[in-house]
């Protein structure tokens, strides 16, 4: 990941409701949710959701699909494993713990 990609995406998620939108669809997994669903489990109105969404979309953090006439969002774990990637590659330089050993 080049750092300009990791900058939108830290971006993207440092703010309250981005940041429980993604978190919702992380436990949610490579399924996702319908947008109306996000809105409804988080009292999120739909203007305001969708402007958050597109801003995670922007950032790399969120993949979308429709299906029928549902847009569904994920999260794009392939750009999330990239960028926790990048933070402990190039930002912890080898002092985080190997894997197996993290709590």
């Amino acid at each position: 990941m080049e750092k300009d990609a990791a900058i939108a995406a830290l971006g993207a998620l440092a703010q309250e409701t981005r940041l429980d939108v993604f978190r919702l669809l992380v436990e949610r997994g490579p399924q996702g949710l319908p947008a109306g669903a996000i809105a409804g489990a988080l009292d999120i109105p739909a203007a305001t959701l969708s402007f958050h969404l597109k801003a995670l979309k922007e950032a790399g953090m969120l993949r979308r699909a429709r299906k029928g006439r549902e847009l569904v969002y994920a999260a794009d774990f392939p750009h999330m494993e990239a960028l926790l990637r990048f933070l402990t590659d190039n930002c912890c330089q080898g002092a985080c713990p190997p894997k197996a050993a993290r709590p």
